[in-house]
């Protein structure tokens, strides 16, 4: 009975038990841990692996290019986490309460959306409104104009407006899963006390919705500061962001120790964010749950 009662599940000792934390820690540490420090490693000793030192963070965060760099990538990052709060809130409202035939339908093709590669959209978008785009041909031919005079693509509103399309979506779904929540009754008692539209959205529909909106908009501010593709695609003049910054110095002028040092602050930024993001769902869904 003793030999059977040590290979029954849940037998198993404690030392047991802790060895099973070993294989993911050493993906962990292959996969992840390792390259991070090797990028680390780098930044701070420089391409010949010297003595550690702070000299290449010292001349690389006081530079204009990374100044300039960073400027940009918080620019578009918070410009488009604002547009995809408002366009998702005015979508989903307009998706939840107003009945129109395939809202069902178009409410599912949101996860399909959110799948899409972020660059397909700044693809589309030049072949749209792109200098040889459909929108500037046309206007070309009907007003017989010798330059497209439409032209906001290939500038920081272009990136913005093609961020907003892609990540809206993100916001949208845990908005329209905390707008199942709301009882149909409380509608209809304040429409039947003469509540407007409006002063229905914001006395009832908007507190329910804030949690989401949060943790959509921390996700999205998460996702468009390291957002690559679709700066890349739009090709801006003059709009650098940090991870391109990575890209031209790693990949276009081998400058790996000023790419490890933006790395790292890119890193760091992007976990900061991460914690900002698990902070605020943690702290909706404890006050939701009468923790808070």
């Amino acid at each position: 009975m003793a030999e059977l009662a040590l290979a029954l599940p849940g037998q198993a000792s404690a030392p047991s038990r802790s060895a099973w934390i070993l294989p993911p820690l050493l993906i962990l540490a292959a996969l992840f841990f390792f390259p991070l420090a090797l990028i680390a490693r780098q930044a701070l000793g420089g391409a010949e692996g010297g003595a550690l030192s702070l000299n290449h963070f010292a001349t690389v965060l006081t530079s204009k290019m990374f100044v300039d760099g960073l400027r940009n990538t918080l620019v578009i990052a918070l410009s488009a986490t604002a547009g995809c709060l408002v366009l998702g809130f005015v979508l989903s409202v307009f998706i939840a309460f107003t009945p129109f035939p395939g809202s069902s339908i178009l409410a599912r093709l949101i996860d399909t959306f959110i799948a899409l590669p972020t660059f397909l959209v700044a693809l589309s978008f030049t072949f749209i409104y792109g200098s040889a785009g459909m929108l500037n041909e046309s206007l070309m031919e009907i007003f017989h104009l010798d330059l497209p005079p439409v032209d906001f693509l290939y500038s920081q509103w272009g990136v913005i407006l093609s961020e907003i399309t892609v990540y809206t979506p993100f916001v949208m779904r845990p908005l329209l899963a905390s707008f199942s929540l709301i009882e149909p009754a409380q509608l209809e008692v304040a429409s039947s006390l003469g509540a407007r539209p409006l002063r229905i959205v914001s006395r009832i529909i908007l507190p329910a919705a804030l949690p989401a909106l949060v943790a959509g908009g921390s996700l999205c501010l998460l996702l468009t500061v390291n957002e690559f593709g679709i700066v890349l695609f739009i090709g801006a003049k003059d709009v650098i962001t940090l991870p391109l910054l990575i890209y031209d110095k790693a990949i276009q002028q081998f400058d790996y120790t000023t790419a490890c040092v933006i790395a790292v602050v890119n890193v760091g930024l992007s976990l900061a964010l991460y914690s900002l993001y698990r902070f605020v769902v943690a702290y909706f869904g404890g006050r939701r749950a009468g923790l808070v």
